[in-house]
């Protein structure tokens, strides 16, 4: 394991990571900073299939963080790529917000949202326009026997409420109704920080990602390896380190902290 200090590329989880709903924490921004003026590179990296890359952008935006198309990865990129290596489906249910639908378009991905007998793919991301009808279509598909692919397992997505149900928890009613569980693409998996490095050319040991959850972010950069830091800001408790297989290289209470550690070894 490499010192924390040692560090260029920070590959960043966000909600309950570097915000909380629509609040900035207040050490993400003096961190961001502190990484471009060390000569390093952060990348947004983001299981959230709900929006669009240009809606993250202008959120960033309006907390003061600015942000270009090439700062994000996301589960929706991976699954583009995923989909472009596979075998070719006729026809893909996209089982999601709009933005998911149009950012699978614009990819040249043939979706719908409407039940069609060309369909040979279902595909499950987080969805903030849930509704019954998609629910009662993708158990018409999986009992089809149609393959089913989901962006990421996330229990839940934080908000300055608590938590919302987000796309493992709708694959968790599916399985409960249809019997089958998806292929995920995103984090735990590794190919979002696989792609990382590919695009900004450093090398794993100079890495790390950073995340509230152990489950996915956490266990991703060990998928990949490369080392991890936990924070404490969102999802994630001290006690889910007690019972994880998934064990991350550094744990700290926010990214302030992980800043102040940062920079202390850098300066050793």
């Amino acid at each position: 394991m490499a010192s924390l200090g040692e560090k260029r590329l920070f590959l960043l989880d966000m909600d309950g990571t570097i915000y909380l709903d629509e609040d900035l924490f207040p050490g993400t921004l003096p961190f961001l900073e502190a990484v471009r003026a060390a000569g390093g590179r952060y990348l947004f990296l983001t299981n959230n299939s709900s929006k669009s890359v240009d809606a993250y952008i202008a959120k960033l935006g309006r907390m003061g963080i600015s942000a270009v198309r090439e700062d994000f990865l996301t589960s929706v990129d991976a699954l583009i790529a995923d989909l472009r290596r596979g075998p070719g489906y006729r026809k893909c249910y996209a089982f999601g917000t709009e933005s998911f639908r149009d950012q699978l378009r614009e990819a040249g991905i043939p979706v719908t949202d409407r039940l069609e007998e060309e369909i040979d793919c279902l595909l499950t991301g987080f969805d903030t326009e849930l509704t019954f009808r998609k629910l009662e279509d993708a158990c018409i598909l999986l009992n089809r026997g149609v393959d089913f692919i989901a962006t990421n397992p996330d229990w839940v997505c934080p908000t300055w409420y608590g938590s919302v149900p987000d796309c493992g928890s709708v694959c968790e009613m599916l399985f409960r109704a249809a019997g089958r569980r998806p292929r995920v693409i995103g984090k735990p998996q590794p190919a979002m920080a696989l792609l990382a490095l590919e695009r900004t050319g450093f090398a794993p040991a100079q890495a790390v990602m950073v995340g509230d959850r152990l489950y996915t972010d956490i266990a991703s950069g060990v998928n990949a390896g490369i080392d991890t830091a936990f924070v404490l800001s969102g999802e994630g408790t001290e006690a889910d380190l007690a019972s994880s297989a998934v064990q991350p290289a550094w744990t700290f209470q926010d990214i302030a902290a992980l800043h102040r550690v940062w920079e202390k070894e850098r300066s050793t």
